[in-house]
């Protein structure tokens, strides 16, 4: 009997790696398993209002892959160019991990979208797959905005759409006044909140601004246009709607506004100004002389995507795919059994307990805040006071907004919520005050000077994140990634203190009691605001 031969390690992977469908099915399950997180983020931004079109991304990005694909031959060859694709995957991973220690969900989302690029690259190799590019970055619209810029880019908006929308009321001579975001008609007042922001209408008109310039059959000039004209056209479109809204008020009455309001909201908005960019896409045309229609300078041929579905069937199966399953089953697998991680446990006293003199500074009855401003706000516990000296020409305000857990939205800078108040910021300085009050470590904050009409304030603020003191709100959000990976821990407190620079006197008056007021609070606010020992 003849024995039967040891059967080669080489003949053992190619066995096993014939079914490249069923590989790249386990790396899509494992991906779904070790991104979780970041999924789950993403189904919670989609249930808000300025998020509600995220379902439809992954949609459009789909056909936009299979019209792609129509211009790729098939290669039934094997791919030898998959570096740049395990590189990205490697990052990919890596993001998502970090994302995964410091319980920053967004961060996971965000490096599924890396994955995408990755796999693809590893199907198709890098001359072929880096034509895809359009599809994924196309993905990006599906992602909720960070919170700091969430905030800065709503306020930007809302200050903008205010400015513009009062502009028109006053071109039909309607009398009005802008104080903030506040619309003054004298009889009534409306307030331009950030539900009026416009954000709800640019991220989708933002989405589909991309896909008609994918899909128009212009210059490179004529697509970027379309490209960027979205943003323009939504803050036009609601400032319109802000003013007809002022308008409605003025002649008809308050009562018919709630009516208006949700009649033009979502996708009238967004009908209107998709009405818009093909008006813009014809009018280049025109200028351009090609003599197409609008209908014929978009590519909408939707021939022959089911046979490029049916392309699955040709994904080569390469030990890279092979490979990228088991890092992310493992890793999903191991993360499981690592069980869930939990913050560590802060010991601090509430605010209520804040002391009712600092030295010779005698504090006022505590300030609450409105039901909406704390839900804006979304602190744990805060502390709203003016503190007074018997010697002192004018008193000093003290806040504090403490959060347990700042990954999930957080601090709001007073960048983004004087403007809205009707403060404006006349000057504005991040400086090291340690010299200044004879402190030895350095000690971050923001200087800034604000004015409303003749009122003027000099106002101290910086964020305080575990004894470390930090004036730019975005390096506050790279500390809390590090802190969260680090520590375990992601709470922190914005700090705030302001006093009137009064009629006859200067900047350096009002700083120098300012000054006495940040040592006095410096002093007692470790016990509120824990440090580095908790």
């Amino acid at each position: 009997m003849t024995a039967r031969p040891e059967p080669h390690a080489s003949w053992f992977i190619t066995g096993y790696l014939q079914a490249g469908v069923f590989w790249l099915f386990l790396a899509t399950l494992a991906a779904l398993a070790f991104f979780f997180e970041g999924l789950q983020a993403l189904f919670t931004a989609w249930q808000l209002p300025e998020y509600s079109h995220g379902p439809l991304i992954p949609v459009l990005s789909l056909l936009l892959f299979l019209r792609q694909l129509k211009t790729v031959p098939v290669d039934h060859g094997p791919v030898t160019d998959q570096g740049p694709g395990i590189a990205l995957l490697i990052f990919a991973v890596i993001l998502g991990l970090l994302g995964k220690l410091s319980q920053i969900d967004q961060i996971v989302a965000y490096a599924i979208i890396l994955w995408v690029g990755a796999i693809l690259l590893i199907l198709w190799g890098w001359r072929d797959g880096r034509q895809f590019w359009p599809p994924v970055v196309h993905l990006v619209y599906m992602l909720p905005l960070p919170g700091v810029l969430y905030y800065k880019v709503s306020t930007y908006l809302q200050m903008v759409s205010s400015e513009l929308g009062v502009w028109m009321l006053q071109v039909i001579n309607v009398p009005v006044f802008l104080e903030g975001n506040i619309i003054d008609l004298g009889v009534y007042k409306l307030h331009v909140a950030e539900a009026c922001s416009g954000l709800r209408y640019l991220f989708p008109i933002m989405s589909f601004s991309y896909v008609f310039a994918v899909l128009f059959r212009g210059t490179i000039w004529h697509k970027a246009i379309l490209l960027l004209a979205a943003v323009p056209i939504t803050i036009v479109m609601n400032s319109v709607r802000i003013a007809f809204a002022g308008w409605l008020v003025n002649y008809v009455g308050l009562e018919y506004l709630e009516g208006f309001t949700h009649f033009f909201e979502g996708w009238i908005i967004f009908m209107i100004c998709v009405v818009l960019l093909f008006l813009l896409a014809w009018l280049m045309l025109r200028l351009g002389g090609s003599g197409m229609g609008i209908i014929d300078a978009l590519d909408l041929d939707t021939s022959g995507w089911g046979s490029q579905m049916a392309r699955l069937r040709f994904v080569a199966p390469s030990r890279t795919l092979v490979l990228s399953a088991v890092i992310l089953g493992a890793g999903a697998a191991a993360w499981e059994a690592r069980g869930t991680t939990e913050r560590v446990t802060v010991s601090r006293e509430p605010f209520v307990l804040f002391p009712t003199s600092l030295d010779t500074w005698q504090a006022g009855i505590p300030q609450a805040l409105s039901p909406e401003v704390q839900r804006t706000l979304g602190a744990d516990d805060y502390h709203s006071v003016w503190f007074a000296e018997p010697n002192e020409a004018a008193d000093v305000g003290l806040f504090v907004a403490w959060y347990y857990d700042q990954t999930d939205g957080g601090i709001h800078s007073p960048e983004i919520c004087l403007p809205g108040a009707g403060w404006e910021i006349a000057k504005l300085d991040r400086i090291d005050i340690a010299p200044q009050v004879g402190f030895d470590a350095p000690y971050n904050l923001n200087r800034a000077v604000i004015q409303k009409g003749q009122t003027r304030m000099l106002v101290y603020y910086w964020f305080e994140q575990h004894g470390r003191h930090t004036a730019w709100d975005f390096a506050a959000k790279m500390y809390l990634l590090w802190d969260s990976l680090v520590l375990g821990r992601s709470d922190g407190a914005l700090v705030r203190l302001t006093t009137p620079i009064l009629s006859g006197e200067s900047e350096a008056d009002a700083e120098r009691r300012l000054q006495d007021m940040f040592i006095e609070t410096t002093r007692v606010l470790p016990r509120f605001v824990p440090g580095l020992d908790v």
